[in-house]
C-alpha cells in the first residue's frame, strides 16, 4: 500500500489522500551543499529535515557518496523513516532521491519533499500531492527522475519584486524572519509527524497553514 492513497470520491469535502499502512517513508529536504548556502531561503528544506531529525531524536547523519546525499534514519510509530539532504546542487536533486528509493525499495508515493516556495508568503506552509514543478529546479529534477506522484511540503519564503528571483532565493533571511524560523520548523515538524503517526487524516492537496500568530 502507498503512503498516500486516493479515497473514493463520495461527493463530500473529505480529504482525498490518507496515510496508508506501508512501513517506510522517505523525507527529502531540498537545498544546496556548502557553507556559503547555509541559512539561505533556498536551503529551508535542509533546515526543516535537520530540525525534524532532532525532534524525532534521530542521530548520526551519514554521508552516502554512492547515493549522492547525507542520510539519517529511524523509527516513528510503526514507520521506518529515512531523511536525506542531497549532496548534489539543487538542479540535480533527483539523482539522490532516485538512488535512495532504489536502495530502500521505496515508491514515489512514499516520498515527501520539503522545499522553499517563492509564490507563498513567508509565514505560511502549504501541502500538496502531485503536480508539476512550478519552476522549482529541485522539483523539476525529482520529477524527471521519479515522476510527479509524490507529496510536497511547500514552505513560503515570499518574494521581492525589486530582486531577481535567482538572487532572492540565495539571500539570507532577514533578522526578523530569523526570529520566526523556530516557529516555522515546529509547524513543518507537526505536519510531517501527523502523517507518520496517523493522528490526522487530511488532504495534502488542499491545506495552507500559517505559523505566524
Amino acid at each position: 500500500m502507498a503512503l498516500f492513497h486516493k479515497k473514493p470520491d463520495s461527493g463530500s469535502s473529505a480529504p482525498l489522500y490518507t496515510l496508508g499502512l506501508n512501513k517506510s517513508c522517505l523525507i527529502v529536504g531540498l537545498g544546496n551543499p556548502g557553507k556559503e548556502y547555509a541559512m539561505t531561503r533556498h536551503n529551508i528544506g535542509f533546515d526543516c529535515v535537520e530540525s525534524l531529525a532532532k525532534a524525532l531524536e534521530f542521530e548520526g547523519w551519514v554521508h552516502k557518496k554512492d547515493m549522492n546525499c547525507s542520510l539519517i534514519s529511524g523509527q516513528a510509530g510503526d514507520q521506518r523513516v529515512i531523511m536525506i539532504k542531497p549532496d548534489t546542487f539543487m538542479n540535480e536533486s533527483g539523482r539522490a532521491v532516485q538512488a535512495v528509493m532504489h536502495f530502500y525499495k521505496i515508491t514515489s508515493d512514499q516520498v515527501i519533499v520539503i522545499h522553499d516556495e517563492l509564490d507563498i508568503e513567508f509565514g505560511k506552509i502549504q501541502t500538496k500531492y502531485g503536480g508539476g514543478s512550478a519552476g522549482h529546479n529541485g522539483l523539476k529534477s525529482i520529477i524527471q527522475h521519479i515522476g510527479e506522484n509524490f507529496a510536497r511540503i511547500r514552505v513560503g519564503i515570499g518574494k521581492d519584486s525589486k530582486v531577481d528571483p535567482a538572487d532572492y532565493v540565495l539571500s539570507k533571511f532577514s533578522a526578523e524572519e530569523q526570529k520566526m524560523l523556530p516557529q516555522l520548523y515546529r509547524e513543518a515538524n507537526a505536519i510531517v509527524t501527523e502523517y507518520l503517526y496517523n493522528t490526522q487524516v487530511q488532504s495534502l492537496g488542499a491545506e495552507t497553514r500559517s505559523f505566524i500568530i
